[in-house]
């Protein structure tokens, strides 16, 4: 869709300083070092008068320095690291793409609206994870949703800075937002499969699409539930878009490369934002143009230079003024950028998409579309969620015990836990546990539905070696008339008393 603004732009005849614009493509390898050499070469190779890209916000934080330094302004279609909105820092950078602040405000009225009130948020270790973990994290506090860590995974090493596993099962919290590229997110979400800590158990909330062909079709029911937040253009949320420019924009790709066309509704949403990007450089080049042409004066002057830093744009200031005071309807919304943040000030609009069965596995389905005039509403009233575990009634953020094995300790002590012998009409004698504890923990797998494995304890255990026990994974819990102590307290947690028992002086 760069290509075709640009030869779209050749066929409406604008012209800049009496010649078409042409363009240069760089592939950037993933790689800040190689966005900034290709940058540099194309500098000193053409006249650039500006940049669109880079796709990375690891990559934009360079290449936005580097383009004020030869003063060319650069649109991003793609970085959305909320850093990047500072005017301040960042004075030539502008972006079509929403910011990530945009998304944690959607993403905060999504907890608003199933009522959860907790997370774990789960990211990579650069400048798109990390300033989206903090715009997440700040956000969601402020709508008194707590997050109850925060876990860095490595995008050199491919590992997690605590143990994946540990982390979200002895968590509260049954809520996973995990900000990271689809790359790295498809490598997190094996993890989670290989370590169960996905469905049913845990709902995950990625920042991403992910190609669900490449797991194992026999984790297809861990993947049913997970929720997708993604940027998305207007006409897919019913906003108004620019139908005459992106038909126009479809034919020059179908003419020029039919080969890549996917067609008209398989085109990426940062496709577009790349469109808008290039079309708003085009227009506002344009209109600078024509104003200097009336004056007298050239609207493209150039300092070149063999060494790429030495470049400059000398009309920077006036495209820059320019850039601001020209607004549009793109193809993905409306286009107009602040004086005061780098953003885009409208047409910001996600869209959910939920994991479900199909008959060939699993599939993405449209559920939920927002925009920044109003809240999260359904995308089709025909699509519902399907939760983790084929479920239809939303998760609570926190963990719950159904369905879930547990292994719980109990030591013989009158009333609490007595062990009945029973002899049947065989003669055969067979134990059974009767009491206070028994009938407790029958009572409470009826109101809370797990599934319990009730474990006698050796007659020569002690309260203490209960406690270890716990702590050393033999035990899930321990119920019994155990003293709660300080170095105890070290060690394990303690519920609320049930029976209460006090020594008291009368």
């Amino acid at each position: 869709m760069f290509k075709a603004a640009v030869l779209l732009s050749q066929t409406y005849n604008i012209k800049i300083g009496g010649q078409f614009i042409g363009w240069q493509t760089a592939q950037t390898d993933d790689n800040v070092i190689s966005a900034l050499r290709s940058t540099c070469f194309a500098i000193s190779t053409s006249n650039i008068i500006g940049i669109v890209g880079p796709a990375l916000s690891r990559e934009a934080n360079i290449i936005a320095d580097f383009a004020e330094k030869v003063n060319i302004p650069v649109i991003s279609y793609a970085a959305t690291d909320p850093g990047l909105s500072d005017r301040n820092a960042y004075f030539l950078f502008h972006r079509t793409v929403p910011s990530d602040n945009v998304a944690a405000t959607a993403i905060a009225q999504l907890f608003i609206r199933f009522n959860w009130t907790s997370c774990t948020i789960i990211y990579q270790n650069d400048d798109y994870g990390s300033g989206g973990a903090r715009a997440l994290s700040d956000t969601l506090s402020k709508n008194s949703v707590t997050f109850i860590q925060k876990i860095a995974f490595d995008i050199i090493t491919h590992n997690f800075q605590s143990d994946l596993k540990t982390s979200l099962i002895n968590t509260l919290t049954r809520i996973v937002i995990l900000w990271a590229e689809s790359y790295y997110a498809s490598l997190i979400l094996q993890y989670a499969l290989n370590y169960n800590v996905l469905g049913p158990k845990f709902t995950w909330i990625l920042s991403s699409n992910i190609p669900l062909n490449s797991f194992n079709q026999s984790f297809s029911q861990n993947l049913i539930g997970i929720l997708t937040v993604e940027p998305t253009v207007g006409d897919v949320v019913n906003e108004p878009i620019n139908t005459t420019l992106l038909n126009a924009a479809y034919n020059i790709w179908e003419q020029y490369e039919p080969e890549s066309f996917p067609g008209p509704t398989k085109v990426n949403s940062f496709a577009l934002f790349a469109f808008d990007a290039t079309w708003s450089l085009i227009q506002s080049l344009q209109r600078l143009c024509s104003i200097t042409t009336n004056n007298s004066s050239s609207c493209i002057s150039i300092l070149n230079s063999s060494f790429c830093f030495d470049y400059r744009f000398l009309n920077a200031n006036s495209l820059f003024d320019t850039i601001l005071n020209t607004s549009f309807l793109g193809v993905s919304g409306p286009i107009q950028f602040s004086v005061n943040v780098t953003d885009r000030m409208n047409g910001s609009y996600y869209l959910i998409q939920n994991v479900q069965p199909s008959s060939n596995g699993v599939v993405y389905v449209p559920i939920l579309k927002w925009s920044d005039s109003s809240n999260w509403t359904q995308y089709a009233l025909s699509n519902v969620i399907v939760w983790p575990g084929n479920s239809s009634v939303p998760p609570t953020s926190h963990a719950v015990l159904s369905s879930i094995n547990l292994r719980i300790g109990v030591i013989e002590s009158s009333p609490f836990t007595i062990i009945s012998y029973i002899v049947d009409e065989k003669g055969q004698t067979t134990t059974k546990l009767i009491g206070y504890i028994p009938e407790l923990i029958d009572l409470l797998q009826t109101r809370m539905g797990f599934i319990p494995e009730v474990i006698l304890a050796p007659s020569d255990q002690t309260y203490d070696g209960l406690i270890d026990s716990v702590a050393n994974g033999l035990y899930d819990l321990v119920i019994g008339d155990v003293t709660v102590t300080a170095k105890r307290r070290k060690i394990v947690s303690f519920s609320n008393s049930i029976f209460d028992n006090s020594l008291c002086i009368v």
